[in-house]
């Protein structure tokens, strides 16, 4: 396990009320939201589309807790809480039935004119049976279960990550061998069927600057069919700086044909954790800040974006106090905020 989380759903019932409250800004405890001319907001503040692509969505967790701050006339919790709210996140897609999910949200982000960042993360056998164990029954479950994905997203514009931790785990060892060979041709299946929707561009999750050297990856994103894909992401769920994260996205670019990738910047703003027990410096480490936040401008190279594909606030698992895997964690969400720059 190296950071990541389990999925969650669209709750689409509150999407108005809490897009109006972002829209209208931290008003006093007990006033109305003020009215907007669309439920969803385009993106982050004063953001043009070819800097942020990406949809921010107005019913995430830290949303949420935006409102009930507000409502509560907490202004400061509201300011370092809406540093999360206003920036677009990704959308963790796992568990069953995922075509009216994953179209629900790709409708809404399109509406707004802006790209539908998805997490896919389903694979069989997940994270070794660690926090966010779970994933499809078998391959057979899997390839259904991608195909649904694919409907959803139809014909509208998205970015997506394929399934964090997947090959990481095949190359540690934490994935029993008997499975290897099954989980790269579901790897390779899912990046082709994915890549059948004339609007998607896939990612192959390629593990973090302080975990394996780039030679151990190339053969595995190969066999996993990064050669079908539009590239690879780096750091999701995880710390190392955006730094570190160029340097050895850029020397696995190198190997894999100089294909793209994008940095998960959600939690990086201080690096990585050093000073607890390094096997578990992944999971809730204190002291960590919110990154750059999401971006296409990142310079040039081989970097397409940055994003935040982890949700900052939701707990990795439950450790050094925090909730399962996924959960919101609002003190936890607090900090990051409070700590970055």
């Amino acid at each position: 396990m190296y950071g990541s989380r389990g999925p969650r759903r669209v709750r689409a019932g509150t999407l108005v009320a809490v897009a109006a409250l972002l829209a209208a800004g931290c008003g006093g405890p007990g006033e109305p939201p003020a009215p907007t001319a669309s439920p969803v907001p385009s993106g982050p503040p004063h953001q043009p589309k070819s800097a942020g692509p990406f949809w921010v969505d107005p019913d995430t967790s830290a949303a949420r807790q935006l409102a009930a701050y507000t409502r509560s006339g907490d202004g400061p919790n509201a300011a370092l809480i809406r540093k999360i709210a206003e920036q677009p996140t990704g959308e963790w897609i796992g568990g069953d039935h995922p075509e009216p999910i994953v179209r629900g949200y790709t409708e809404a982000a399109a509406k707004a004119d802006r790209t539908a960042l998805l997490v896919v993360y389903n694979i069989p056998h997940r994270d070794c049976g660690q926090f966010s164990r779970g994933g499809a029954a078998d391959a057979a479950a899997y390839r259904a279960w991608v195909d649904q994905v694919a409907r959803g997203i139809g014909v509208r514009p998205a970015v997506v990550v394929l399934e964090p931790d997947a090959i990481l785990h095949l190359v540690d060892g934490c994935t029993p061998q008997a499975f290897h060979e099954e989980r790269y041709a579901l790897l390779k299946e899912a990046v082709q069927r994915l890549k059948r929707q004339p609007s998607v561009k896939v990612y192959v999750d390629a593990g973090n600057a302080g975990w394996q050297s780039p030679d151990a990856l190339d053969d595995p994103l190969r066999r996993a069919g990064i050669e079908s894909a539009d590239g690879f992401a780096v750091n999701v769920s995880n710390f190392q700086t955006t730094r570190a994260s160029r340097e050895f996205g850029t020397r696995l670019s190198r190997k894999v044909g100089g294909k793209h990738f994008v940095i998960d910047t959600s939690r990086n703003g201080n690096g990585p954790y050093t000073q607890g027990d390094p096997a578990e410096n992944w999971c809730n480490p204190p002291g960590r800040a919110l990154g750059e936040p999401p971006t296409a401008n990142t310079g040039g190279g081989p970097v397409d974006a940055y994003v935040w594909a982890k949700r900052p606030g939701e707990s990795d698992g439950p450790c050094k106090g925090g909730p399962q895997a996924g959960q919101w964690w609002p003190e936890y969400a607090l900090a990051l905020a409070a700590n970055s720059r």
